[in-house]
């Protein structure tokens, strides 16, 4: 019971948890502890002071003490602000530092998280966890422990000057104050929910902005400004209420707090009172002990506004570590090998697959799929065609069965040579703000000036680079807004074509364009594929009627497999309905998607 109450302390959390992020710095980090501890201490000087001050000038008329006493007390609060000064450059050099190594620690956490995390989980929250949390725990965490260093050994000097004034006194101080935080514990637990909430709150602030930022097209076009607009107001308003809720549990404490130190004080002068009429202490060493007390007393008043700081600081450390601490499902092989291209074939072998437990999208699928073959797969909406291509690089995994690459499972291949040997290109390509030729060589980082200007040329998107005026190094804006759909294929094509991965995957990578752009991208493609093994998931037939062979997938099954030629020979075959769908007389071609 004792050791789980002290990994719940600030003390645990420091040491043992943020211990191995602290080491590298320690030294300033001890440096800024002795600056807090002295800083602390001389809190007490002017409280001891006060008691030969009185004693000789006030009561004996001493001239002597009337101008080294105040003296001291000057050059003490001067040396005690030095130290308060290098205490916080110290506190926040290591708090800054801290807060990088463990933000990118987050990110690199992050990287390492399947495609499913990212399905389930919101923009917000993932900003939350991985980059405001980092600050909260750090800085604010190392903030509140400097404070409270300081007033530790604040607390310990100036009960020290109590003591030597009259012990008496001191003993009904001390438990005064020992009376005081019996409020804290109280309220400790019920802030932690309240906490919890504001942050689920906040996090669904920043969601709303990342989609009103990504979205702004679609909240124009559908006139959503009112939707959207009461959709944050309505989150504002539960943050809100959040709030006033952690008000309500803690403003308490202070007032409390203070009424409790004000009996304290009180007591104190009516005992002080007493035992100077009987000459047990002087006088100056009651104004000495009034002040030690008021000194002390006087952080504890304050103590309830900075306690809900003290309580987020100690719960995104909470949150730190459990983020850290997620494993990730899709997970590399400890004994992974290497692959080194594509030799034989590819092989799902009875594969099952569900997003959700209970959902089945894939059952018992197995296809072969030669080296140099290229493999179209075709089926209505929601068949399970993306998934196929999605589980080949490990993006997720199977639930059953396997997939092997030159007989061996996927799984006992190392993620960065499984993924080196595959290209995707998707529908919607995600491009990173920066120039084209960025956003084309991250395919192949070391790549030279020739192969960039083959990649231009066999993406058909040279002619289009001479037109710009910085020319390939022109800015492509955040996710490539600044161009157009067309053009965003075609980097994403130079790029998959510099990487020259043997497999290839096209995942309706034409079917977001106009007729001119989809035939120039289409040639551009068949560039990219020329003897590589390919997989196409496409909406419009004609695309893929040369495929060696077309998958026809039904319900996370596959129905048909062979060319195309013989599929069509199937009566009542499920290709050939879809084929007839979108050729026939009165079906414009291509004007059905089937994909």
């Amino acid at each position: 019971m004792l050791f789980l109450a002290l990994k719940k302390t600030m003390i645990y959390k420091c040491c043992v948890q943020m211990g191995p992020y602290i080491r590298p710095y320690c030294l300033r980090a001890v440096l800024a502890v002795l600056c807090c501890i002295l800083a602390g201490s001389m809190d007490a000087v002017i409280a001891w002071s006060l008691k030969p001050y009185t004693d000789l000038v006030m009561v004996e008329k001493s001239i002597k003490a009337a101008w080294y006493i105040p003296f001291v007390i000057v050059l003490f609060a001067v040396v005690q602000g030095t130290l308060n000064y290098f205490a916080s450059y110290f506190n926040a050099w290591v708090g800054g530092r801290i807060t990088n190594d463990l933000k990118f620690k987050l990110y690199k956490k992050l990287l390492t998280l399947e495609t499913a995390y990212f399905d389930k989980t919101c923009s917000g929250d993932i900003i939350f966890k991985f980059n405001n949390d980092a600050d909260t725990a750090s800085n604010g965490l190392l903030a509140k422990l400097k404070m409270v260093i300081s007033r530790i050994a604040s607390t310990v000097s100036l009960i020290f000057v109590l003591i030597i004034n009259s012990w008496k006194l001191a003993v009904i101080a001390i438990f005064i104050l020992g009376l005081s935080f019996l409020p804290v514990a109280k309220i400790r637990k019920k802030m932690h929910e309240i906490i919890r909430k504001s942050i689920t709150a906040g996090s669904k602030i920043i969601t709303v902005y990342n989609e009103s930022y990504s979205g702004n097209k679609t909240i124009a076009s559908y006139n959503l400004s009112r939707f959207q607009e009461s959709k944050l107001k309505q989150i504002l308003v539960d943050l809100f209420n959040i709030n006033i809720k952690m008000v309500q549990r803690t403003s308490w404490l202070s007032p409390t707090m203070h009424v409790i130190i004000s009996v304290g004080v009180g007591l104190s002068i009516a005992y002080g009172s007493y035992l100077i009429v009987t000459n047990q202490i002087t006088s100056g060493s009651f104004v000495s002990f009034i002040v030690a007390l008021v000194a002390l007393y006087n952080p504890v008043k304050n103590l309830g506004s900075s306690f809900k700081e003290f309580q987020v600081s100690m719960a995104a450390v909470d949150r730190v570590f459990d983020t850290l601490m997620i494993e990730p499902v899709v997970r590399e092989a400890a004994d992974a090998i290497e692959l080194v291209g594509l030799k034989k074939e590819i092989v799902f072998d009875n594969v099952s697959f569900e997003y959700r437990v209970d959902t089945a999208i894939l059952q018992n699928f197995s296809l072969c799929v030669k080296k140099g073959e290229t493999i179209a797969l075709v089926g209505n909406s929601g068949g399970g065609k993306t998934t196929i291509v999605s589980l080949l690089p490990r993006f997720y995994d199977v639930s059953s069965g396997s997939i092997k690459i030159d007989g061996i499972d996927i799984r006992m291949y190392s993620f960065s040579s499984l993924r080196d040997n595959i290209s995707v290109v998707f529908q919607d390509n995600f491009l990173f703000s920066g120039t084209i030729r960025e956003n084309i060589i991250i395919g192949k980082v070391e790549a030279t000036k020739e192969e960039v200007d083959i990649a231009l040329k066999m993406a058909y998107l040279d002619e289009f680079v001479d037109t710009l005026k910085d020319g390939i190094d022109t800015e492509v804006g955040e996710r490539g807004i600044l161009l157009s759909g067309g053009q965003k294929q075609r980097v994403a094509i130079a790029r998959a074509f510099i990487k020259n991965a043997p497999i290839v995957i096209l995942d309706e990578a034409t079917s977001a364009l106009d007729n001119r752009a989809e035939a120039i991208v289409q040639r551009a493609l068949e560039n990219l594929t020329a003897d590589k093994t390919v997989f196409v998931i496409a909406h419009r037939l004609s695309t893929i009627k040369n495929a060696d062979k077309i998958a026809v997938i039904d319900h996370g099954r596959l129905a048909e497999f062979d060319s195309h030629n013989e599929l069509v020979k199937i009566e009542d075959g499920i290709y050939r309905k879809l084929y007839e769908m979108q050729f026939s007389k009165n079906t414009p071609e291509g004007s059905q998607h089937t994909g």
